[in-house]
This record gives C-alpha cells, sequence and structure tokens, in this order.
C-alpha cells in the first residue's frame, strides 16, 4: 500500500496547507502560552484563564482548542500522516519555546488524542462533518487534558476547566463548518444555474 503525500490542488490545496501550518504553529503557541499568558500565573504551574464563572483551566485551552479543530481539518484534507507529521513537527518547534515538561506532556497528549480521533472523527466525517468536528474534539479533549496536565504538571486539579474551554472551541469549529458547508450548498444550484 502506497502513501500518498500529494497535497490537492486548487482552493482545497490551499486550505490543506493552511490548516497545515496553523496547527503545527498551534503546537509550540500553546506550550509557551501555557506557562507564560494568564490571568493568574503558578510559578510551579499553568498560568489560567476563567473558561466559566469560577472555572479554571491554563491558559493555552483556547489554542489547544483550536490546534483540535485544525487537526481535523487536516486529517479531513490532507490524511492522517500528515497530521501526525503536524504534530510532530509542532513538537520540535516547541522544544525551542517551552519547558521540556510542557513540550513532553503537550506532544503525549496530541499523539494520544490523535489515536483517540481517528477512532472518532475518521468514521463520522463523511456523514456528519460538522457533528464530527465536535464529537471528535470533545473526545480528544479528555484525553488530551489528563496526558497532558497529568505530564506537564503533575496534577489533574484544573481538568475540567480544560475540557470545557477546549469544547467551547470545538463548538465554535463546528459552527464554523457548518456555515462553510451551508454556504457550499447554496451556492452550487447558483453556478448550476448560470451554467445552465
Amino acid at each position: 500500500m502506497a502513501l500518498n503525500l500529494n497535497f490537492p490542488q486548487g482552493r482545497i490545496g490551499r486550505l490543506g496547507f493552511i490548516s497545515l501550518v496553523l496547527f503545527i504553529l498551534t503546537i509550540p503557541l500553546g506550550n509557551w502560552v501555557v506557562t507564560n499568558v494568564g490571568l493568574v500565573c503558578d510559578p510551579h504551574g499553568p498560568c489560567l484563564i476563567p473558561v466559566w464563572p469560577g472555572v479554571w483551566s491554563p491558559s493555552a485551552v483556547m489554542v489547544a482548542g483550536l490546534a483540535l479543530v485544525l487537526r481535523d481539518a487536516v486529517q479531513s484534507i490532507l490524511g492522517n500522516l500528515w497530521a501526525v507529521a503536524a504534530i510532530a513537527a509542532g513538537a520540535l518547534l516547541s522544544y525551542l519555546l517551552a519547558d521540556p515538561a510542557v513540550v513532553l506532556g503537550s506532544t503525549a497528549a496530541f499523539l494520544f488524542s490523535e489515536l483517540a480521533d481517528f477512532a472518532v472523527y475518521t468514521p463520522m466525517r463523511r456523514r456528519f462533518p460538522s457533528s464530527a468536528v465536535v464529537v471528535s474534539g470533545l473526545v480528544g479533549s479528555v484525553v488530551d487534558s489528563m496526558i497532558f496536565l497529568s505530564l506537564a504538571f503533575g496534577s489533574l486539579d484544573y481538568l475540567f476547566g480544560q475540557v470545557l474551554g477546549k469544547f467551547w472551541m470545538s463548538l465554535l469549529g463546528g459552527a464554523v463548518l457548518w456555515y462553510i458547508r451551508y454556504r457550499q450548498h447554496r451556492a452550487e444550484p447558483a453556478a448550476d444555474a448560470v451554467a445552465i
């Protein structure tokens, strides 16, 4: 079985490339943000932001939530191999910017959440693309958060906040995907009418 490493052509190829680059960049960005940006920063733990009244999460939660949505886009457009390669590239970049424990936790979390994503998003993406983003985002965020918080900070204290923050980003990603597909379907009859 041959591996297809070719990018699709045209607009889809450009979208795939942009998603790939953004996904790669969210990994070191999130690893840097979690220890440098937040409303409260613990010198021996993560910087924190509120994700709900009284619920705090490590500050990179929004970046990580966006990364999970971008990962789904990379997987959909370019394939699973590109998603795994992007994780490796993001991890290498992270070593230049972040604490080694954060990089180890992040890399392991991304890889294991990618495996969970293969089990959830991949089978759902053709029939239920918007729902697939939300459901896989939730599954991936639980797996990702447990592994990341354990390895990077030795604690699951902010697990609920981390999962909740990533879920907000998955909902946003699902809504954006739904809107894009809605616009595409509305434009198809107009394009057919012009062609006639």
